[in-house]
């Protein structure tokens, strides 16, 4: 049930990059990221924001991966939803 109006913006983008192995220091190599939802602000006067995915990625549940928070892009003149 998508209860949000076409005027309406997420706060963020929410992204996931799944870990594909560790570089010669020891830091994770992550995979290009995969847009899997968006923040949406409360309604009202309520403070907070909820969080919607898409799609939950197998690796998110098995702590392989990154999640990022993007804020959304503007959109440019004529184009409804912003560059992608």
């Amino acid at each position: 049930m998508n209860t949000k109006s076409n005027n309406e913006r997420p706060m963020f983008q929410v992204s996931f990059a799944r870990i594909t192995g560790k570089d010669e220091n020891g830091n994770d190599i992550l995979a290009r990221p995969k847009e899997i939802g968006a923040v949406w602000p409360r309604r009202g006067d309520k403070k907070g924001a909820i969080l919607t995915l898409d799609i939950i990625p197998i690796e998110l549940t098995q702590r392989q991966g990154v999640i990022f928070l993007v804020p959304p892009l503007e959109p440019r003149d004529g184009d409804s939803e912003g560059s992608k």
